[in-house]
């Protein structure tokens, strides 16, 4: 049954497997491509109901959404036109269908690539502001500390892109092994990160992207994904990753309150209930004045009780509202870890 959804010719082309979206603008500029009789112009829009003719070849039609999960090996270069790659991915992945990455692997890494005709799951699992996950085996020339791992975790400042990398997931996983979970693709992004903390990377595996594991792939395998894997993928690319919608944008840069700031804080409180005390015909003395003069904080009977209850309370106070804060701070940490910051690097890779 063929499908009168209307969308770019762009969009058409490229779904219907005969080139790139940027290729099929070149041929409709250059008058190659006709619909229905007429010449075609950008920006039109068709379906499966109209005559499509790309350089004397009828257009069969969209193809169906193919999603597959490929072990891209080391030395295989994620492009489709480079006379200067020795081994392109069109090179190694022979495909019925013709399908084209989700995110890059630089030539010298290796693991996962996720290969599909869709573009639109393209364009959504490479947009950074969805803060898709991309998890990474990486081992470096020197033993791995804990020093290095905080560096890391906590965004890096890499001066030659002029830009910190967001907070990540970092974990040890040997003495020259460790694993970390990205929500950007910068160029390059963790051997340069490991380079501005003095270390160097000897190999990077990919070995998931967003709900996709690598799994028992060898070099070279590709497997088409599961209903099941299908379905939660494109869930996670409709609801634009797994960034916490709850925190505001602003708090990303907000300075973190002290427990210096929050007793500052409490001070000037006391000094203004101290104040409002004072002032003629305050509700406090208003109270004062209903209640029986013996209770009073400053009657005889009970003047001394009261001031040390007062002092009580107050250290009793300093440290539970201390340890709330610093839960504050630590809660907020946890919700901003990974997914705290944003960039707008239009370069992609790793």
């Amino acid at each position: 049954m063929p499908n009168t959804e209307k969308s770019r010719l762009n969009k058409y082309l490229s779904e219907s497997g005969v080139c790139s979206r940027r290729d099929a603008d070149k041929l409709v500029e250059e008058g190659k491509v006709l619909v229905n009789g007429q010449t075609a112009v950008p920006g039109m829009r068709v379906s499966d109901l109209d005559r499509i003719v790309v350089n004397g070849r009828e257009v069969a039609g969209r193809e169906k959404k193919v999603v597959l999960a490929y072990y891209k090996p080391v030395g295989v270069t994620c492009t489709e036109k480079d006379r200067h790659a020795q081994v392109t991915i069109r090179d190694v992945l022979d495909y019925p269908v013709r399908v084209t990455y989700a995110g890059r692997l630089d030539r010298d890494s290796e693991g996962l690539l996720l290969m599909t005709n869709d573009g639109d799951l393209i364009n959504g699992l490479m947009r950074a502001a969805n803060y898709h996950e991309k998890e990474y085996l990486v081992r470096v020339n020197k033993a791995v500390s804990r020093e290095f791992l905080k560096k890391m975790s906590d965004g890096v400042l890499l001066r030659d892109l002029n830009v910190t990398t967001r907070p990540c997931v970092v974990k040890e996983e040997g003495k020259f092994l460790f694993r970390i979970t990205l929500t950007q693709g910068l160029n390059r992004q963790i051997r340069r990160m490991c380079r501005a903390c003095g270390y160097d990377v000897v190999s990077i595996k990919r070995v998931r992207v967003a709900n996709i594991l690598l799994g028992k792939l060898n070099p070279g395998d590709v497997r088409a994904l599961t209903n099941a894997e299908k379905q939660e993928l494109y869930a996670e690319v409709e609801r634009g990753g797994r960034r916490p919608a709850a925190v505001p944008a602003k708090r990303e840069n907000a300075k973190p309150r002290t427990l210096s700031a929050d007793a500052s804080a409490r001070g000037q409180k006391s000094d203004k209930s101290a104040a409002d005390q004072a002032r003629p015909g305050s509700a406090a003395q208003r109270s004062d004045v209903r209640r029986p003069a013996a209770d009073r904080p400053g009657g005889r009977k009970n003047a001394a009780a009261g001031t040390a209850a007062k002092h009580t309370r107050t250290e009793e106070r300093t440290p539970r509202n201390g340890e709330r804060d610093l839960s504050r701070r630590y809660a907020a940490h946890e919700r901003t870890g990974k997914n705290a910051g944003a960039d707008r690097s239009a370069a992609k890779g790793v």
